[in-house]
């Protein structure tokens, strides 16, 4: 597999990686996220300490993703149910023929 090496700048340091070229858009648009996310903490509360605002970062990417995942879970459950009835309406449709 063919790798691409790049370089992404999160808080002022740049960081070498290589990555699948179908991934870079990716990778490059979650830095965007991450110093997106470390200037809005660092204006909202005045933070300078880098590794402050990378700890509030990390923990505000955490908490998204297990909301998005407990999102996930419900539908899935909601998916479930709802092939489970209609599995439950085919089965007394065929057995009452």
């Amino acid at each position: 597999m063919r790798e691409l090496s790049i370089k992404i700048k999160i808080a002022d340091r740049e960081y070498p990686m290589k990555v699948d070229p179908d991934d870079e858009e990716k990778i490059r648009k979650a830095g965007r996220i991450i110093n997106d996310k470390l200037k809005y903490y660092a204006k909202q509360f005045g933070i300078d300490d880098k590794q402050d605002l990378l700890a509030m970062v990390a923990f505000d990417i955490l908490v998204d993703k297990s909301q998005k995942e407990e999102i996930d879970v419900m539908n899935d459950e909601t998916i479930l149910e709802k092939v489970n009835n209609l599995n439950d309406l085919i089965s007394s449709v065929t057995q009452s023929r």
